[in-house]
């Protein structure tokens, strides 16, 4: 791939760099076709169990690249739509990984990479980053990224940053539960490596039915089918050797086959 790095530090991690230090891995199409493809290969990859998602140099990642946005000044309406689409399905892709995929978030992360870190399902940060929902300031809007921006960030915090296009900084989005872990930036590495290895140690089924779960609930009513539903989940996975497997070993008082 010529946007990224992708390493395999063993068969259950995965780590995706975005690999375009010199425009603070700013997105273009060719980003986005490989982001797409790289998660669209993960779903497939049975002995995965984590992915981290980072970027190269002093930025996870800038937003749109310039001479990208340059092109883009003369699409038409379908030239764009198809181009909005990419985006779209491509944060789809990474936002529907059936296992987690934890952002390491360093320096400036505007735009567009507040969308791909809001597809994350941990965000771990340094206390020096910036987010910014610039497109408001060019004449734009966050509408690709708006679905899962608004579900990480909140819809009062949204409606602000939305509008008004101010920098907020890793404490804010911390406070605001957008990013999970603060820390400082030469601790980041050790930060990610422990939650690397606090889901590594659970059952791989169990891991990915939890994230599931968490999708599926979220904003729904509790109705009489979602208690039904949820009582078929637990069953299920009560049935499955991962589950028998992991009631036995607690109760023998031994480590469970998949660690």
């Amino acid at each position: 791939m010529n946007t990224l790095e992708i390493r395999r530090p063993s068969p259950h991690v995965a780590e995706v760099w975005l690999n375009r230090p010199e425009v603070r891995n700013a997105f273009n199409d060719g980003v986005i076709a490989e982001l797409t493809a790289a998660f669209a290969g993960f779903a497939q990859d049975a002995a995965l169990r984590v992915v981290v998602l980072g970027g190269h140099g002093k930025a996870f990642c800038a937003g749109a690249d310039l001479s990208w946005m340059r092109a883009m000044a003369d699409y038409s309406w379908e030239q764009n739509k198809a181009d909005a689409q990419a985006l779209a399905d491509m944060l789809w892709t990474v936002y529907s990984c059936p296992v987690p995929v934890i952002g390491r978030i360093q320096g400036d992360c505007y735009a567009g990479g507040v969308g791909l870190a809001a597809v994350c399902d941990v965000l771990v940060a340094s206390d020096n980053v910036g987010f910014c929902l610039s497109e408001a300031k060019l004449g734009l809007l966050p509408a690709t990224i708006g679905p899962y921006v608004v579900r990480a960030l909140g819809e009062q915090a949204a409606r602000r940053y939305f509008t008004t296009a101010e920098r907020f900084s890793a404490a804010e989005a911390h406070r605001l539960g957008f990013v999970q872990a603060l820390c400082a930036a030469e601790q980041l590495d050790e930060r990610v490596a422990a939650l690397v290895t606090a889901i590594t140690a659970n059952g791989p089924a169990a891991v990915k039915a939890c994230k599931r779960l968490v999708q599926d609930l979220s904003g729904q009513p509790i109705t009489d089918s979602l208690r039904e539903d949820t009582a078929r989940r637990i069953a299920d996975i009560r049935s499955s050797p991962e589950g028998k497997e992991g009631v036995s070993s607690f109760l023998q008082r031994r480590a469970p086959a998949w660690i």
